[in-house]
């Protein structure tokens, strides 16, 4: 068994315009502060970490790995969650989605597929050159909006969809594979790949891709009243990158899993700092060592109410109490009498 890696701390929800939270050796020192032994950077901001000098210089990876080993950190993963969404964009949420890409991409949905799929083959190189196991990205969605079966769907809609989604994302994954580094897919809403059924059917369309893998993030599958405990034994194989993160579900009169478009306060379903909501994360960590899942444990703070600087705080310390170290003997090993054939053929009465 592998004992979980961590405390990490996925960067995004932090990044700022003030010091500390302005340059990744600032960041990097504020979380190690904390008690954070890992950072899960965001590759969508060039001033944090420059995405295309890291694919093409391994001084620049090692300068970067170096400034973090100075303050007893490690790179858990790069993340290209904004990146991988635009690899698949369904025509109605393309205003909403240009703003994820650079300017001169706007307005050209074509263009904008081009440059995220550079995006994702110089993620990875660059994890390749940084020595790490495995990356986090979105799918992105061409099939979500017509999640609700009413209208009733067209037969054959929804496996269009998801055969192009896979046809847009093998070419990716090889390049994955030849850096031997898992792509992660965070199992979320809004993405295509939202739950076990549609990861099971992309998985389907790729053939079953040895580095088509998931992010494991307990708050999607809660909200949606999902097993999120079972869904670990169904694809535990799968799963080689973990957020934690919390969320509460309490369905009212007026509202349910969909929300009433209400803003995320007022919403019965919500994301909470670690320990604050309803996840069981002791059973999730005991399943992850159960099944020797290899990565690293990661915050990704949101919370409708809570600070997130007290979110980080205390995240650290939450992580932390939770990584069970796996032990080296069977708890019973005291009366063991040893392996002995013979014996156990004059046991049995053979």
């Amino acid at each position: 068994m592998k004992t979980l890696q961590g405390p990490g701390l996925f960067l995004a929800q932090f990044a700022g315009d003030n010091a500390p939270f302005d340059t990744l050796e600032g960041l990097a020192g504020w979380a190690a502060a904390l008690g954070y032994v890992g950072l899960q950077i965001p590759t969508h901001m060039p001033r944090l970490f420059d995405l295309e000098a890291a694919a093409a210089s391994d001084g620049y990876c090692d300068d970067v790995a170096g400034m973090l080993a100075d303050k007893g950190l490690r790179i858990t993963e790069l993340s290209t969650h904004l990146q991988g969404q635009l690899i698949a964009v369904h025509p109605a949420y393309d205003a909403l989605f240009d703003g994820f890409a650079p300017e001169q991409v706007r307005g050209n949905p074509a263009a904008r597929r081009a440059w995220a799929e550079r995006q994702l083959m110089l993620a990875a190189e660059a994890s390749r050159k940084l020595g790490l196991a495995a990356h986090a990205t979105f799918s992105g969605a061409l099939a979500w909006g017509f999640l609700y079966p009413w209208p009733q769907r067209p037969a054959g809609l929804v496996q269009e969809a998801f055969d192009e989604l896979g046809r847009r994302w093998l070419p990716i994954l090889d390049r994955f594979e030849d850096a031997g580094v898992d792509l992660c897919y965070e199992i979320h809403p809004g993405e295509d790949l939202h739950d076990g059924a549609t990861f099971a059917r992309f998985l389907d369309t790729v053939k079953g891709h040895p580095r088509a893998n998931i992010l494991y993030d307990p708050s999607h599958l809660l909200l949606q009243q999902m097993d999120y405990l079972g869904f670990i034994d169904h694809y535990h194989d799968r799963i080689r990158a973990f957020h934690v993160k919390d969320a509460e579900f309490h369905a009212t009169a007026h509202s349910g899993v969909y929300g009433g478009y209400q803003d995320w306060i007022d919403r019965p379903g919500r994301f909470r700092s670690p320990g604050d909501g309803q996840v069981d994360f002791r059973q999730i960590f005991s399943k992850l060592a159960q099944y020797d899942y290899p990565g690293w444990a990661v915050l990704e703070w949101e919370c409708c109410l809570k600070h997130p600087e007290d979110g980080a705080r205390e995240g650290a310390g939450f992580i932390r109490d939770h990584i069970i170290r796996v032990t080296d003997r069977a708890f019973d090993d005291f009366a063991s009498v040893g392996d002995d054939r013979e014996r156990n053929r004059v046991i049995l009465g053979l």
